[in-house]
Parts: C-alpha cells; sequence; structure tokens
C-alpha cells in the first residue's frame, strides 16, 4: 500500500472523528423507522380475556325480562365446564413453602430491585445449599457502580433471612 492511500484513509478517519465532513453526514438519510408491534403480556396459566373492540356498542341496561333471560348465562352450562384447582404449593410440616433454586433466586432478585438505584439488567442471584440455602449477587460489567453493589451485597444477608422464614429449597 502507498503512502498516499495510508494518508489518504487516515484523513478521512480523523475528518469523520472531528466532524470535518458534515456535507456527507448531512446527504445520508437516517435509516426508516419499522413498527414494532405492542408487547404482549406473559401467560401465566390463566385464560385471556379479549376486550370489546371501541366500534361494539355497549350493553343494552334494560329491564325487560325478555332480555335478562336470554343474556343471563344458563347454570346448567356453567356447572358442565370444569373449574381447575389451583395448583398444589409443596410445603413442609413447619408451613414453609418448598421451591426450586430458580423461583428462590427470583424472590430474592424481587427484593433487590425495590432497593434505590437497584439496575435493570445485569444482576442475577444464585442461590445454593441445602438446609440453610444462601444467595449470591454477581453484576455484569458496568451495570452499576461498585458503591450501589457493595450496598446490594450488603442487603443480601437480611433478604436471605426474611425468605428463609417462608421458603425452603426444594432438592
Amino acid at each position: 500500500m502507498s503512502d498516499d492511500v495510508r494518508d489518504a484513509g487516515l484523513v478521512a478517519m480523523i475528518s469523520s472523528i472531528l466532524g470535518g465532513n458534515k456535507r456527507a453526514a448531512e446527504s445520508v438519510a437516517p435509516p426508516p423507522l419499522i413498527e414494532v408491534p405492542p408487547p404482549t403480556a406473559p401467560t401465566n396459566g390463566f385464560e385471556l380475556v379479549e376486550l370489546p373492540a371501541a366500534d361494539t356498542p355497549p350493553a343494552k341496561l334494560e329491564n325487560n325480562t325478555e332480555n335478562n333471560s336470554e343474556d343471563a348465562p344458563n347454570p346448567a352450562t356453567a356447572a358442565a365446564k370444569p373449574v381447575e384447582p389451583p395448583a398444589k404449593i409443596a410445603t413442609t410440616p413447619d408451613g414453609k413453602q418448598l421451591l426450586p433454586a430458580e423461583a428462590i433466586a427470583d424472590l430474592v432478585l424481587g427484593e433487590l430491585r425495590k432497593l434505590d438505584n437497584f439496575p435493570a439488567t445485569g444482576a442475577s442471584v444464585t442461590v445454593y445449599g441445602y438446609r440453610h440455602w444462601n444467595a449470591m449477587i454477581t453484576f455484569a460489567p458496568f451495570s452499576t457502580t461498585f458503591r450501589h453493589a457493595t450496598r446490594f451485597r450488603q442487603a443480601m444477608p437480611d433478604i436471605v433471612f426474611k425468605l428463609r422464614r417462608f421458603v425452603e429449597l426444594e432438592i
């Protein structure tokens, strides 16, 4: 590679860093915006309820007995639908809930998120042990400051102590 080509490349790079080539930057159009669908709520085993559309007319509130008998649910069809009982939560003889390590880690992380300046991303909680389980928090680089990370780590023993009274690690 010749010196002229190398010098032209360096000049172009320095010029773009320092903003010397503003005409070229103004002629470049920004990329078009894309249409993002609205976020959906995560399913948790419950049935999703559809909201009525804005163009549907509201229900009539007349005291007509014919309309009321048609709109009223039939007790026979309501009884025919089986209702699933809620999932059984395993408990210990002393009344503590038995939860897997991931669920306990989510509980600990939820309690930590209530603290001021806790990072939205980049924090991870690991639950370990058996009878007397414990939790460890780690942070991704640049997710929080050293001072805040120290404060969160100092809050961990109190959170674990409180949760141990209600939750036991499931093995």
